[in-house]
């Protein structure tokens, strides 16, 4: 192989023009996913199954993290929401993340896409699969290392995280009201709180509490 035609092996496809280059390397990081997962899937997999080099794919995209974005097709990007969350303070990073999880989802131009992408997320099949391990890496983790050295860093995240998906399925799959239209500032102050004890809270002192309701319950 001569160095002309090693080149123009390693780059764009000869006749392909941006769209036809950027429409291959989506149509590989699909098959990617879908046969191998988020988490095992790498970029310079994905560009030796669209034949390029793997220089041109971070030229189209930024990381795993955009072609997730395209792939499902959500013009939402949730670990940049919470790593702007994340920035805040520990002790008021609960608030934060409500606020910035549901402004972002009250956007028209996500709901719609964002909605179809948890459904498929809950569902089966190698999407629901890709989206999985996409947030459970994208976004447990990075909220489980805010936390620092706390042992049960994981637990946290994800209970945090339940709290925050149960808000998400009411208000916007099932849109049960009042849920579906009360003001983001009330849901801020009421989920906010809760987010917040299962980042920070001790167990001891839900133990306690529940400890005293119980010898109240059996005093009456």
């Amino acid at each position: 192989m001569t160095e002309h035609s090693e080149r123009r092996r390693r780059g764009r496809p000869r006749g392909a023009n941006a769209g036809d280059t950027r429409a291959r390397i989506l149509a590989a990081a699909t098959a990617e996913f879908a046969e191998h997962g988020y988490e095992a899937a790498s970029m310079r997999a994905i560009a030796r199954r669209a034949d390029v080099d793997p220089a041109l794919v971070h030229h189209y995209f930024d990381g795993k993290q955009a072609l997730v974005a395209e792939v499902v097709e959500v013009p939402l990007r949730p670990e940049r929401v919470v790593r702007e969350a994340l920035a805040a303070p520990i002790d008021e990073l609960g608030g934060r993340l409500v606020r910035a999880v549901l402004t972002a989802w009250d956007s028209g131009a996500v709901r719609p896409a964002a909605v179809a992408a948890l459904r498929s997320a809950i569902g089966q099949g190698p999407v629901a699969r890709m989206l999985r391990e996409f947030l459970r890496h994208e976004i447990m983790q990075r909220i489980a290392t805010a936390l620092g050295d706390a042992d049960d860093a994981e637990l946290r995240a994800e209970l945090a995280a339940s709290q925050l998906v149960g808000v998400i399925m009411v208000r916007y799959v099932l849109e049960f009201e009042p849920v579906a239209s009360v003001d983001v500032d009330e849901l801020v102050r009421r989920v906010g709180p809760a987010v917040q004890w299962h980042l920070t809270g001790s167990p001891e002192s839900l133990d306690s509490t529940a400890r005293s309701a119980n010898d109240s319950a059996h005093d009456e």
